[in-house]
């Protein structure tokens, strides 16, 4: 897939935000992480990350339920995106929904790193 099929795919996405995507899209954006900008349904060709902040390269990924049959080809996805600069962490949706205080505080230690 080109980067631009993906860019289409990213907008499609940003269209169909999950519930923890929109709670969470609500604190990173406009830089309301400590002034660092993020962007949302971000082409890292050949994938799209949930969230990104590219001058810190940080990737922030939000695991759904089910998503433990996923964990093989997130591993993949995760050695992908760190060797091309990029740190990676994971929150699942019920995380976001539960305790945005505690995403939030670990978002802002990864941003410190």
């Amino acid at each position: 897939m080109n980067k631009k099929q993906l860019t289409t795919i990213a907008r499609t996405n940003r269209l169909r935000s999950t519930p923890a995507e929109r709670e969470l899209w609500k604190i990173l954006r406009n830089r309301g992480m400590g002034g660092h900008k993020f962007v949302r349904q971000h082409p890292i060709p050949p994938y799209i990350v949930d969230f990104c902040c590219r001058e810190r390269k940080l990737v922030i990924e939000l695991d759904g339920g089910g998503h433990i049959d996923k964990q093989k080809q997130d591993k993949g996805r995760e050695e992908y995106l760190e060797s091309q600069g990029y740190r990676v962490i994971r929150f699942s949706n019920d995380q976001v929904l539960k305790d945005l205080n505690q995403v939030y505080e670990k978002i802002l230690e990864e941003l410190e790193k």
